[in-house]
């Protein structure tokens, strides 16, 4: 499906249906369907599996099929025993501004749930991409991303403890680690972002709360000081079906 920026989603050319004119089953019942969530609105209870079966005269396997498509985008979500209309999803900007930034202009309350605040010493690979020795010791922080109590992300993020000796006695670790940074003259100039979709491990699903075929989006940052130092290596997970992500692009074409 394309997106515009904001707002709702443009829809597939000619509802996804192939030129040949053949349609699976489940995709005709996923239409009807859609049609149906957005009569109940966010936050509306469907009528159980075999109530839809029954009303769109189709067998209980086509239909999960239909529904687990729209759970895995997001417009559905379970609830206790029962499945509920999703709201719309958590628009984060591709930038330098925080989670807490970007949770916060939806209208969300952030949070955060610590799993980790630990050192270690830097292994090769980390060690190169941070710009320091091998063995010099690093902060592991890894954290539960939260928007209105609701679990969306796992963070884990790498930074030297040279950097921040006193990070585990002077964070927060509810709150923003850049503004914490930015508190200690340490700011951000910019930094490299790579993203893709993965589907997370059986801990990572357990402490997002989803299940391990739910789709990811998986966004791998490194972050530099007004130096030009790497300062941060961070990987972050996020429930596909709960997150988008917008960029503001410029004109850059040579004709």
């Amino acid at each position: 499906m394309n997106h515009g920026t904001h707002g709702t989603p443009l829809a597939p050319a000619r509802s996804g249906v192939p030129e040949h004119g053949r349609v699976p089953k489940y995709y005709l019942v996923k239409a009807q369907v859609e049609e149906l969530l957005d009569a109940l609105g966010p936050g509306g209870r469907l009528p159980t599996e075999a109530a839809l079966a029954e009303r769109y005269g189709v067998a209980r396997a086509t239909l999960r099929q239909a529904l687990r498509d729209l759970l895995l985008e997001g417009r559905l979500r379970r609830q206790g025993r029962g499945t509920v209309v999703a709201g719309a999803k958590i628009e984060q900007p591709l930038s330098l501004a925080s989670y807490t930034e970007g949770v916060t202009r939806q209208g969300l309350r952030p949070g955060r749930t610590l799993i980790a605040l630990d050192r270690q010493s830097a292994e090769p690979a980390l060690a190169e991409r941070l710009a320091v020795a091998p063995g010099e010791m690093l902060w592991h922080l890894e954290r539960v991303l939260r928007a209105d109590e609701e679990r969306v992300g796992l963070e884990s993020t790498y930074l030297p403890v040279a950097r921040v000796p006193d990070l585990d006695r002077e964070f927060d670790p509810t709150g923003s680690l850049y503004a914490h940074l930015h508190a200690r003259g340490i700011r951000l100039a910019g930094a490299e972002e790579r993203i893709e979709t993965v589907l997370a491990t059986p801990r990572e699903a357990l402490l997002i709360g989803t299940p391990p075929a739910l789709p990811m989006l998986l966004l791998h940052r490194r972050s530099r000081d007004e130096a030009g130092r790497p300062l941060e290596l961070v990987r972050t997970l996020y429930r596909g079906d709960r997150f988008s992500f917008t960029l503001d692009l410029a004109a850059s074409i040579t004709v």
